[in-house]
């Protein structure tokens, strides 16, 4: 993004299937195991996906995005980005609460997550939000070069 960004204003819109190929691009950014334009377009388009786009700036530019399923009374954030551009602003902290009030409207009494251990800020972002620890996976996470990392499932309560 170019020029200065007021992050006071950020819009969060639903995401829809034709937004994965915008998703597909910005999570590449992101993630080394990067999921594409085809596998957003499937979780999309799921009767149970519930996902939002953060945008900022003028002229509206997606800085982030929070991808869900929801099911009988839980959801899952299955995954979440902002811009390293545009990331320390709160853009994830708006759309996991915006995520949490779509779900509480859905009847969902828990939400879940998972997390790397090592991952210090998402782990304060999401604590502060009020998620708990309910689970580990031991060495879920693989990373090159590096020792298997664990995953924590948090979940809050809704």
């Amino acid at each position: 993004m170019t020029g200065a960004i007021d992050y006071r204003h950020v819009s969060i819109l639903w995401a829809s299937p034709e937004h994965a190929p915008e998703l597909a691009q910005l999570h590449a950014g992101l993630f080394a195991k990067a999921w594409d334009a085809d596998s957003f377009l499937r979780l999309l388009a799921h009767p149970g996906s519930t996902s939002f786009l953060a945008r900022v700036g003028t002229p509206p530019q997606t800085a982030g995005f929070i991808v869900s399923q929801l099911a009988a009374d839980e959801a899952e954030i299955l995954t979440l980005g902002v811009r390293k551009d545009s990331q320390r602003h709160g853009i994830a902290r708006r759309l996991v609460e915006a995520m949490a009030r779509a779900a509480k409207n859905a009847e969902v009494r828990r939400l879940f997550l998972e997390v790397g251990q090592g991952n210090a800020a998402a782990l304060g972002l999401y604590t502060g939000l009020g998620f708990k620890e309910v689970g580990r996976r031991k060495g879920y996470y693989e990373h090159p070069g590096a020792a298997p990392e664990d995953a924590l499932v948090l979940a809050l309560a809704l």
